[in-house]
């Protein structure tokens, strides 16, 4: 699996990187923000796009809705990384076909319960 993970701040992506490593994906790809994760999307295939919210340019709504509509990756399995819980929040992201959805800050544990289960879920999306 190819994982390209997206977040403005360096820490926050080595962060997830390292538990992705730890659950032993080693596929994986970093973006600095939503404008380089875009650059990416279209000069390479991913399996899993891991995006924060909050991000200057182009932010994870944006590049989602991007994804969806314009670069058609409608295959493509997104997990969204935020701190912002709000219900409206919550409520856009569902209504932009997100597969999951973490709320900072997480453990591994959790992080492993979320792809398998956006791995359930995109698997019956495609069937």
């Amino acid at each position: 699996m190819k994982i390209l993970v997206v977040d403005d701040m360096p820490l926050m992506r080595h962060v997830m990187i390292n538990m992705l490593r730890r659950l032993e994906y080693e596929d994986i790809v970093e973006a600095t923000d939503g404008k380089h994760a875009l650059k990416l999307l279209n000069t390479h295939h991913f399996d899993l796009l891991i995006t924060d919210l909050n991000m200057p340019k182009v932010n994870g709504k944006m590049l989602i809705d991007k994804v969806r509509k314009e670069l058609s990756l409608s295959h493509l399995a997104i997990l969204v990384v935020t701190c912002d819980d709000n219900k409206e929040t919550v409520l856009n992201l569902i209504s932009a076909k997100i597969d999951g959805l973490m709320v900072k800050p997480f453990n591994l544990q959790t992080l492993q319960k979320q792809l398998r289960y956006v791995a359930i879920r995109h698997d019956k999306q495609s069937l």
